[in-house]
């Protein structure tokens, strides 16, 4: 056999088996070692025989486990090997895309020149093209990323730190559903986003991604030794997002992770959905002795938040009853009354800002008996209506009381204070995170429960008037006072005489000498103040 004819099988056999090529001719720089040949392990040869089998792979993975070299190497196969593709690398910034080049042409000025079929006709830090029509571009996060482009194979690297990427996505999908392919990886960063997304529902079976997951332990050259060793110095949100694949402890939050799994356990179905939409979710009805408040984040029911109440029932501490829903102001002031009477009067809070103002006017309007009002030091209660009846009714969120609402939201949950049954609320709040310091729910996502709830524990457990808390002290104090009555028919004259206070009633006599001796002894005994003498006289 000739040495042509034995490259031109080489190169048959490369172009059909990528696993192959990469272990016998591709090389990859080492950090340390410089040039060495792409010995690949198992779960990698695993990873690019699934590249091969799904069009569309999504890849939850640890920390240097070299899947983005591994990418690198299937970019590199299939545009010397395939004619007129289109690859395209989306990442999180511009020196990551650079490096990504870097790879791609370290690895092709190491082949064989015979290997090299087609000729390199574009060369720069973000491309490289070839004669027979297919190139590699690396670009950064933009919101019009990839969108004019036709792809044959569109990579997404740590595709959740990708600012934007649910508007990315809805841009380039229609580039690639007419047959082009997809590997989106990244390590986890937190519940909620369009990568998340895109990961759990391919899980389930729920979209055309094939789901592969990477933990630390997929590497043959890692131990628990390695791994205790590795992460001896790094906070438990650090070991989850870099070894762990676990999107619930990466992420930066609201709620630790203890907390978020202890409101997943306790989730129940409401027993009832009442209301013309049938989103009043009801776990408990109202009973009769029982004190009940009642929170509500007003929408202007055409957009995308949503208008929220919560009814808490503040004698046992849990959410009795929700709702979620689109409604225009008037409409859910409407709602908040019927359901408040039902719930014996409960004491309603809405937030008064911007559309919650209508909602309240509705209220004053339908003459709902226990509104919430305020005004610097005092808090006003149902039929007595202070002159300012709008501009003090509510509860104004403001950056101040945002933090503050919250804070206490925060620890009456981690406090397991309230029962919350809500599966609607538990999803909120998995993706209500911390984002340049303030706490909001991720790009995509809705936070109405959450802020409704927060406003109806700062009401129940923080406010003086309403708390829960200041309720149960009220009572104790209460009880531990008695009043005991003493009639005084027949008491000693003397007895209930002022000087009785100071002098026991030996001392008293009727003499008038011995009460001015008493008064004398009792001013210099310091029992009695001197310019107070007189009223002894």
């Amino acid at each position: 056999m000739t040495s042509k004819t034995k490259q031109v099988q080489e190169i048959v056999r490369c172009g059909k088996d990528p696993s192959y090529f990469f272990n016998t001719y591709l090389k990859i720089q080492h950090p340390v070692k410089g040039l060495i040949t792409f010995d690949t392990f198992p779960f990698q040869d695993d990873c690019v025989d699934q590249f091969n089998d799904h069009r569309f792979n999504i890849v939850l993975k640890s920390r240097q486990l070299g899947l983005s070299t591994l990418v690198a190497a299937y970019s590199v196969w299939m545009a010397i090997f395939k004619r007129e593709k289109n690859i395209l690398v989306i990442a999180t910034k511009l020196a990551v895309a650079q490096n990504f080049i870097t790879k791609v042409k370290t690895m092709i000025r190491a082949l064989p020149q015979w290997l090299l079929l087609p000729e390199i006709v574009a060369n720069n830090k973000q491309m490289i093209q070839f004669s027979h029509g297919s190139q590699i571009k690396a670009i950064p996060t933009s919101e019009d990323a990839g969108r004019s482009e036709a792809l044959s194979l569109l990579i997404v690297d740590e595709a959740a730190f990708v600012r934007n990427f649910d508007t990315i996505w809805t841009g380039i999908y229609p580039t690639i559903s007419t047959g082009g392919r997809v590997i989106i990886l990244s390590t986890p960063n937190g519940v909620g986003g369009q990568y998340y997304k895109l990961y759990t529902e391919g899980e389930s079976g729920l979209n055309e991604f094939n789901a592969i997951k990477l933990p630390w332990d997929v590497h043959p050259e890692r131990d628990q030794e390695w791994f205790e060793k590795t992460t001896g110095n790094m906070s438990k949100r650090q070991i989850a997002q870099e070894y762990l694949c676990d999107f619930t402890t990466s992420g930066e939050t609201f709620l630790d992770n203890e907390s978020i799994e202890h409101l997943r356990k306790i989730v129940v179905p409401p027993v009832a959905r009442e209301g013309f939409d049938n989103n009043v979710w009801i776990w408990k009805y109202p009973l009769t002795a029982h004190n009940y408040v009642m929170s509500a984040d007003v929408a202007r029911g055409d957009a995308k938040d949503y208008s929220t109440f919560h009814i808490v029932d503040v004698d046992v501490g849990e959410v009795v009853a929700e709702y979620k829903g689109k409604v225009r102001p008037d409409v859910f002031a409407e709602i908040i009354n019927e359901f408040g009477l039902k719930y014996n009067k409960a004491l309603v809070c809405p937030e008064n800002n911007s559309f919650g103002f209508a909602t309240i006017l509705k209220l004053i309007e339908l003459k709902y008996p226990r509104l919430y009002y305020k005004r610097k030091n005092a808090v006003y209660i149902g039929d007595y209506v202070p002159p300012s009846t709008p501009e003090t009714a509510g509860f104004t969120t403001n950056g101040k009381t945002r933090g503050t609402i919250l804070a206490k939201l925060e620890e009456v949950i981690r406090n397991k204070q309230l029962l919350i049954y809500s599966s609607r609320f538990y999803e909120e709040l998995k993706v209500f995170a911390w984002h340049n310091g303030k706490a909001q729910a991720k790009r995509g996502f809705n936070d109405d429960l959450v802020m409704s709830l927060a406003i109806a524990t700062w009401l129940y457990d923080a406010n003086t008037d309403y708390s829960k808390n200041a309720k149960a002290l009220n009572d104790a104090m209460l009880q531990a006072m008695s009043m005991k009555t003493k009639t005084y028919d027949e008491t000693p004259e003397g007895a209930l005489s002022p000087m009785a206070v100071y002098s026991s009633s030996k001392n008293i006599d009727k003499r008038e000498g011995s009460v001015k001796t008493n008064v004398s002894n009792a001013i210099k005994r310091g029992n009695i103040p001197p310019d107070m003498a007189w009223i002894l006289k």
